[in-house]
């Protein structure tokens, strides 16, 4: 169970995400913390149960017990807010704004982690999940924090990155199993 392991389920007609694998977690020069903390909230988010299988038990041993726990919480809460604030942005009505959300979301204000590190887990999920609102927020947050745009960026890679390697597997598993593909 291991990013090599993942790696090594790569086809080779997508060997460049082998590669950028590689560039995103051994090359992306963010702290392990901060890595391993997006790459679970990313795997998560990703919805391959191939990819969270190989990766979550390297980033547990890579992330202390709080910022284990608060990466899954990021993928979490964002799975709603995601959702949630993407319709409401895709709503031709704009008195939906103006409605009280109502929905709980105590992680964003106790993150157990350092500010930085949750918003750079939620914004990357937020890409994954496609929602403009929260990747301008996040990213906002980011910026004050004085976090850069080439660290920002990195948060993007490893979001595009991790989703496409769970696409990937996942079709080859769907295209074994029916159409006996290897």
């Amino acid at each position: 169970m291991s990013l090599d392991a993942l790696k090594a389920a790569v086809p080779d007609y997508a060997r460049d995400l082998r590669r950028n694998l590689d560039a995103v977690v051994e090359h992306g020069g963010l702290s392990q913390q901060r890595l391993w903390g997006t790459v679970l909230a990313c795997s998560i988010a990703a919805r391959s149960a191939h990819v969270l299988r190989e990766l979550a038990p390297e980033a547990r041993a890579r992330l202390s017990p709080d910022a284990y726990t608060t990466a899954k919480s990021a993928a979490a809460v964002m799975a709603v807010n995601n959702v949630f604030h993407r319709t409401r942005h895709l709503l031709s009505d704009p008195a939906y704004e103006e409605l009280r959300t109502g929905l709980r979301m105590t992680a964003l204000g106790h993150p157990g982690v350092s500010r930085a590190d949750f918003e750079f887990w939620s914004f990357a999920v937020s890409a994954i999940n496609a929602c403009g609102l929260c990747l301008d927020a996040h990213e906002r947050a980011l910026r004050r924090l004085e976090v850069d745009r080439e660290t920002i960026q990195e948060g993007i890679k490893i979001a595009a990155v991790i989703q496409a390697v769970g696409t990937t597997l996942d079709a080859e598993t769907v295209m074994e199993a029916v159409l006996g593909d290897s």
